[in-house]
């Protein structure tokens, strides 16, 4: 006898739970509100069709600490007959409810609503029988208690405001129920309301400490924590923050060197002992063949490196792209996966740039296609840790597992467009050098310093002045392109590289099958020093200046320790755009503000004042 497909009760893209609501995220319902699932509880994944990316491989082995991990997409349901079983299970969460009821109370002058505050396991049904034996329908409690590791649970209303277990209590709110200092947990027994605002006090403990719960795994899964219990709504903004990693797939001129070298060292580079025996062997066919394009010294310090039996040192995720994007030559081949392209990607001239764009930007790049693999390696809650400025996710965070026994994770291929802005080395170095520039960036640091002592986030490291530059540019491009290119400024992201390898910012989009690769960007990219010139010139004034140019990141009372001269008028797009969830932005050091006239990595265009 055939097992019966469960019934659905809601349904999600499956990108979606990748970068939005993977496990342990709340998602509301019709009737509910539940936690997705870990993976024991995703059924239907296709082991069949493996996502693979070697270097999204490496990345997440080291960051995981895991021999071997392999990737897949989410399930999908089929509805064809016979088809296998997909789906993501859910963990109806929380388990307190308040019962739709109409009443009112007036205390000291204050008219507020008052609902009965329920456990799920006195309901009948899924509903609550009123004094007058109907039952009532309910709707799930919007508060929890989580820590900052990801542990989440119900609040103990009970001791929260003193009451005897099974004792009957109330929610009463006032204004419009938004303010936690207008709502109230009250006894059916009478004695003191309690404000639901005293348990937003961290320090005070009120909710007690974490007891390690992660019922996104299933049954009553916990382990170890210290942390303090802090109150949060369910559908707050940070009530769940995925860490994902992301590679784009672009050919690794090392691992290139190391197959190039694997190919040809028994038969002719075992017994070499430099760079000249190096040249020699290289007047053979099949030597020359192979190490075409590689320069001898790089050949032999691979072979040294094969000869110490030193395993390679893994890269951080954008130098082997920061790279590729700035060796790119004017008609460079399309790198080649699993007999379809993965990358192709050409450079066009620089000559025709004016000169105060020419003094900054030394590449231009157009990708016709690009392949980005993104996998979710866990999340957080309360505090977002996004990758560090070489794309790599921190090794010391304590993000939230996604499952018992990790031996796969889930990852989303998508193909897309973009086109590369590669900046020269030489105009960020000199203008690091300039006065204004180091004043600037020490106003940052300080304030950076300051978020991360008030955050408790000692081990995060200020990503740099260059850093804050070009993402900001990128955020200013984003918003322009978008005017011209058919996509959404919504559906561009941003990849900015600020590294030992190489600066520059890659704008991008991509999606499942070819929605990503409509030609938009690229056209873009062939003009793209008039849509550069028209950013630049809306960065130069806000609609909120002269309060945003103002603005000094280490202004306290404000508490935007991350941000310059920047704000929603200028420089903050939407998050699904930005690497850093709209945090390092400050266009004063992208072009001069009212401010700061002289701090900025771009001139003005001749004759302009």
């Amino acid at each position: 006898m055939s097992k019966a497909r469960p019934h659905p009760v809601g349904e999600l893209r499956r990108s979606q739970l990748i970068t939005t609501f993977g496990p342990g995220a709340m998602l509301d319902l019709v009737d509910r509100s539940v936690l997705v699932g870990g993976l024991e509880l995703w059924h239907g994944v296709d082991h069949r069709e493996p996502i693979v990316e070697d270097r999204l491989k490496a990345k997440v082995c080291e960051i995981l600490t895991l021999p071997s991990v392999r990737f897949f997409a989410p399930p999908v349901e089929d509805d064809a007959p016979g088809a296998r079983m997909a789906h993501v299970g859910v963990v109806e969460f929380p388990t307190w409810y308040l019962a739709q009821v109409d009443r009112t109370i007036e205390r000291a002058g204050r008219v507020y609503r008052t609902r009965p505050l329920v456990p799920g396991k006195h309901l009948d049904g899924g509903k609550w029988i009123g004094d007058d034996r109907k039952k009532v329908d309910v709707v799930p409690v919007r508060f929890v208690q989580a820590c900052r590791r990801g542990h989440i649970s119900d609040i103990d209303w009970y001791a929260f405001v003193g009451a005897d277990r099974g004792e009957m209590l109330w929610l009463d709110e006032g204004g419009a129920g938004n303010d936690f200092a207008e709502i109230y947990v009250r006894r059916e027994r009478g004695g003191p309301p309690r404000q639901l605002a005293d348990a937003a006090i961290i320090k005070d403990r009120v909710l007690g400490t974490c007891r390690g719960e992660m019922p996104w795994l299933g049954g009553f899964e916990r382990e170890t924590c210290s942390e303090a219990n802090r109150l949060l709504t369910r559908s707050a903004s940070n009530a769940y923050f995925p860490q994902v990693q992301s590679v784009i797939s672009i050919p690794d001129d090392a691992a290139a060197l190391r197959d190039a070298v694997e190919g040809v060292y028994e038969d002719f580079l075992a017994e070499v002992s430099g760079v000249e025996d190096i040249e020699r062997e290289r007047r053979k066919p099949k030597v020359k063949r192979a190490l075409e394009g590689f320069v001898a010294a790089d050949v032999w310090r691979e072979i040294e490196r094969r000869r110490t039996g030193k395993e390679p040192v893994p890269e951080p995720v954008k130098s082997v792209e920061v790279r590729t994007l700035r060796r790119t030559n004017h008609a460079a081949p399309p790198a080649i996966l699993r007999d379809e392209v993965q990358f192709s990607a050409r450079a066009r001239q620089t000559t025709g740039l004016a000169s105060h764009l020419s003094a900054v930007i030394d590449r231009i790049v157009l990708v016709d296609r690009l392949r980005e693999v993104v996998a979710q390696v866990g999340f957080t809650r309360f505090e977002a840790a996004a990758p560090d400025v070489n794309g790599d996710l921190s090794l010391g965070v304590e993000r939230a597992r996604i499952s018992h026994d990790l031996r796969w994770l889930p990852a989303i291929d998508n193909k897309g467009e973009g086109v590369f802005l590669g900046v020269a080395d030489s105009a960020i170095t000199a203008w690091l050098a300039r006065p204004t520039v180091v004043a600037r960036g020490r106003k940052l640091e300080a304030a950076f310093d300051t978020w991360r002592k008030t955050h408790g986030v000692l081990k995060a490291q200020f990503p740099g002045l260059p850093f804050f530059a070009l993402h900001s540019l990128a955020h200013l491009l984003i918003t322009e392109v978008s005017l011209s290119c058919g996509y959404t400024a919504s559906a561009i992201r941003e990849r900015v590289y600020a590294g030992p390898d190489g600066h520059g910012i890659l704008l991008y989009t991509g999606g499942s099958g070819s929605e990503g690769t409509l030609g938009g960007l690229v056209e873009v990219g062939r003009q793209i020093e008039h849509h550069v010139e028209r950013a630049l010139a809306a960065g130069r004034l806000c609609s909120n200046d002269p309060v945003c140019a103002e603005h000094e990141p280490d202004q306290a009372y404000e508490d935007r320790f991350l941000h310059g001269a920047a704000c929603h008028g200028c420089l903050l797009i939407a998050e699904t755009s930005c690497e850093r969830f709209n945090q390092h932005l400050d266009r004063a050091l992208v072009i001069p503000t009212l401010r700061d006239p002289d701090c900025a990595l771009f001139g003005l265009p001749a004759g302009t004042s």
